[in-house]
C-alpha cells in the first residue's frame, strides 16, 4: 500500500510539473515577452525548414525502401497520414480551447518531427512513424489558433499571412541547402541537422513561447468537458447540402483540391525518379514555382480581383490549373516541367479567390462555419488525393523500374495521375460556372445559426478554418 501512495505522489508531481512547464502559476504566460505573431512565424519556419532540409534523402530512402512500388507506398503513407490529420484535427482544436496552446504547439511539433532521426536508424519505422503522425500532425491549426488569441479581427489576415510567406519561404530555401550538403557531405549530415533544428524548434516552445490563452478565458482550465460536436471532423460536412450555394462552392472545392493534394505527395518523386531531375534542379524547382506562387497570391490576385471579380479569379485558376496537370500528364521533357511550374504558380490563386467569395456573402457569425466546412473538404482531399494518385500509378504499372527514357517518352500518356487530375479539376470548372457572384442574404440560411455555437464560443476557431486559404502552393510537398 505504501508502494502505490508513492507512486501516486510521483505521478500528482510529474502532473504539477508539466503544467508548470507550460503555465505559470496564476495563470501568467511563460516565455520571452508578450505572446506575439512572431512566436508563431518562428515555430512553423523551424518545423518546415527541418523537413524541407529532407526533401533529396527523403526521395532516395523511399525509392530504396519500397523499389517495386515506390509511387503506390508513396501514396498510402500520405494517405493514411492526411485521413488521421483529417479525424484529429478538430479534436486536438477542441482540446486547445480548454487545455491552452502551448502544450498542444509543443505535442504537434515533438510528434511532427518525431520521424526525421529514423530516417538513417530504420526507413522502414521511419515511414510508419510518419503515416502515423497524422494524428498529431496538425500545427497550422494550433498556430492559426494562437494566432486569433493574441489579434483583433481586423489584424488578422495580415497575420495569416506573415505566417504564411514563412511557411513558403522556409520551404524556398530548405530543400537547396539540403540538396547542397547532401551531395557535398551525405544524407547523415542532413538527417543530423534536420533532427537538430527540431530539437531546436521543440526548445523555442518551451523556453519562449508564452501562453496565449489565459486562463480566465478558457471554460475550466485541465479538466472540463470538451464540445464533441466542435470536435467532431465530419460535422461540418454534413451541413455542405443546406444551401446549394455553399454546395457549388464544395463540390468546386472538393473536384479541384483533390488532384491538388495527390500531385504535392508525389510529384518531387515524379521529378526525380521519371523526369531524371537531379537533386539539386529539384531544389531549384521548389525554389522557383514557391517564389512564384507567393507572387501569384500577393500582387496577381489582388490585381485579378479588383479587374475580374472573385467568380471570374476562380475561374482563371482553375483554368490555370487544368493546363498545368494536363501539360504535366503528356509533358516527357524536363523544360515542360519548368514551364508547366510557372502554370502552377498562377493556380495557386484559386483557393483565396473562393475563401473570399465565402467571406464576402456570409454574415460575420456564420465565417467559420461555412470556412470550416471549406476546409473540412481539403482535410478529407489531403488524406483521400495522395492514396488515389498513388493507386492510379498502380494500375497503369508505373512503377520506377519499369520505367526507362525511352519507355518513358514514347508513352502516349506519360503521366496518368495527371491527366485524371486534369479531367477532375475540368468537373470543377464546369460546377464553378453556376456559383453566383454576389449571392447577398442566400448564403445565409437558418440552418447555420443552430450549429454555429461552438464556432462562436471561441473566436479564434472561425478564423483560424478561413486561413488555411491562405497557405502557399507548396504545402504538405515535403512533409
Amino acid at each position: 500500500m505504501t508502494g502505490e501512495k508513492k507512486k501516486k505522489k510521483r505521478l500528482n508531481r510529474s502532473i504539477l510539473l508539466a503544467k508548470k512547464i507550460i503555465i505559470k502559476d496564476g495563470g501568467t504566460p511563460q516565455g520571452i515577452g508578450e505572446p506575439s505573431v512572431y512566436h508563431a512565424v518562428v515555430v512553423i519556419f523551424l518545423e518546415f525548414f527541418a523537413w524541407g532540409l529532407l526533401t533529396t534523402p527523403m526521395l532516395a530512402v523511399l525509392h530504396q525502401t519500397f523499389p517495386q512500388h515506390t509511387f503506390l507506398m508513396n501514396g498510402l503513407i500520405h494517405g493514411v497520414k492526411g485521413l488521421l490529420s483529417f479525424l484529429s484535427a478538430p479534436l486536438i482544436g477542441a482540446l486547445s480551447d480548454v487545455w491552452g496552446r502551448k502544450s498542444f504547439l509543443l505535442l504537434t511539433v515533438f510528434f511532427t518531427c518525431a520521424p526525421i532521426p529514423l530516417m538513417k536508424i530504420s526507413p522502414w519505422w521511419y515511414f510508419a512513424v510518419i503515416s502515423m503522425s497524422g494524428v498529431f500532425a496538425v500545427t497550422f491549426s494550433v498556430i492559426f489558433a494562437y494566432v486569433a488569441d493574441i489579434t483583433q479581427e481586423h489584424e488578422r489576415s495580415t497575420a495569416y499571412g506573415l505566417v504564411s510567406a514563412t511557411f513558403a519561404a522556409s520551404l524556398v530555401t530548405s530543400p537547396a541547402i539540403g540538396a547542397y550538403l547532401s551531395v557535398t557531405y551525405g544524407d547523415t549530415l542532413v538527417v543530423i541537422l534536420a533532427t537538430a533544428v527540431a530539437l531546436l524548434d521543440i526548445c523555442f516552445i518551451l523556453v519562449a513561447v508564452p501562453e496565449s490563452l489565459p486562463e480566465k478565458m478558457r471554460p475550466a482550465s485541465w479538466g472540463a468537458p470538451i464540445s464533441w460536436e466542435q470536435a467532431d471532423p465530419f460535422a461540418s460536412l454534413r451541413k455542405v447540402g443546406q444551401d446549394s450555394t455553399v454546395l457549388l462552392i464544395c463540390i468546386t472545392v472538393f473536384l479541384s483540391y483533390l488532384p491538388e493534394a495527390g500531385q504535392y505527395s508525389s510529384f518531387f518523386l515524379y521529378l526525380r525518379q521519371v523526369i531524371r531531375f537531379t537533386s539539386e534542379t529539384v531544389a531549384a524547382f521548389i525554389a522557383v514555382v514557391g517564389i512564384l506562387s507567393i507572387l501569384a497570391q500577393t500582387v496577381v490576385l489582388g490585381m485579378l480581383m479588383r479587374s475580374i471579380g472573385n467568380k471570374n479569379t476562380i475561374l482563371l485558376g482553375l483554368g490555370f490549373q487544368i493546363l498545368q496537370l494536363a501539360w504535366y500528364g503528356f509533358g516527357s521533357q524536363p523544360w515542360m516541367m519548368w514551364a508547366a511550374g510557372a502554370v502552377a504558380a498562377m493556380s495557386s490563386i484559386t483557393f483565396p479567390a473562393i475563401s473570399a467569395i465565402v467571406s464576402r456573402n456570409a454574415d460575420p457569425d456564420q465565417q467559420g462555419v461555412v470556412q470550416g466546412m471549406i476546409t473540412g473538404i481539403r482535410g478529407l482531399c489531403n488524406g483521400l488525393g495522395p492514396a488515389l494518385y498513388g493507386f492510379v500509378f498502380y494500375l497503369f504499372h508505373f512503377e520506377i523500374l519499369m520505367v526507362t527514357p525511352k519507355h518513358y517518352e514514347t508513352a502516349i500518356i506519360p503521366g496518368p495521375p495527371f491527366l485524371f487530375g486534369a479531367c477532375s479539376v475540368l468537373l470543377s470548372l464546369l460546377v464553378a460556372l453556376f456559383i453566383p457572384e454576389h449571392t447577398g442574404p442566400g448564403m445565409r440560411p437558418g440552418a447555420y445559426k443552430k450549429h454555429s455555437n461552438g464556432a462562436q464560443s471561441h473566436s479564434h476557431s472561425p478564423q483560424g478554418s478561413g486561413a488555411e486559404g491562405k497557405e502557399p502552393l507548396l504545402e504538405d510537398s515535403s512533409v
